[in-house]
């Protein structure tokens, strides 16, 4: 296993997964973790937005570089991921990953987690029913699936 953090340059020979989902720092549980400890055993990179050095008070402006840096490498690494995995923790509002979702909904290479209880269920499922998202209602179910797809 590979694992890329941002902002590292995107460069990957293996298949690849994209952690997309609630990153809310303070309130989303790391699932990222998760995922990475259950996968580790596979030829996959891991293409995680999740980075320790995120400083919270980086203003969130197109001016700010560091700010710029992250959401660019995330687009890029959307893009580029063989695979999307989407989690959206209900003690979370999410708002990026729901953009995320908008976006890559139709690209064929996304699954969906989304338990009961995260405050936009509905949306999100009418979305991933409308495109033909897959989706799974807990996390164990959604890294299942991964395990599969990479056994294939």
């Amino acid at each position: 296993m590979k694992i890329i953090t941002a902002p590292e340059i995107l460069e990957f020979t293996t298949k690849s997964i994209f952690l997309a989902g609630s990153i809310e720092q303070d309130t989303a549980e790391n699932w990222q973790e998760n995922v990475i400890s259950k996968l580790k055993s596979f030829d996959v990179t891991i293409l995680n937005p999740r980075r320790e050095e995120w400083d919270s008070s980086w203003v969130q402006s197109i001016e700010n570089d560091e700010f710029k840096i992250q959401v660019n490498w995330e687009l890029e690494a959307l893009e580029k991921a063989d695979f999307i995995l989407m989690y959206f923790d209900p003690k979370t509002k999410s708002p990026i990953s729901l953009l995320e979702l908008g976006l890559f909904a139709k690209s064929g290479k996304m699954v969906v987690c989304c338990p009961v209880g995260f405050w936009r269920k509905g949306n999100v499922d009418i979305v991933c029913q409308k495109y033909n998202v897959l989706q799974f209602d807990n996390i164990d179910e959604i890294i299942e699936f991964a395990k599969k797809k990479l056994s294939l």
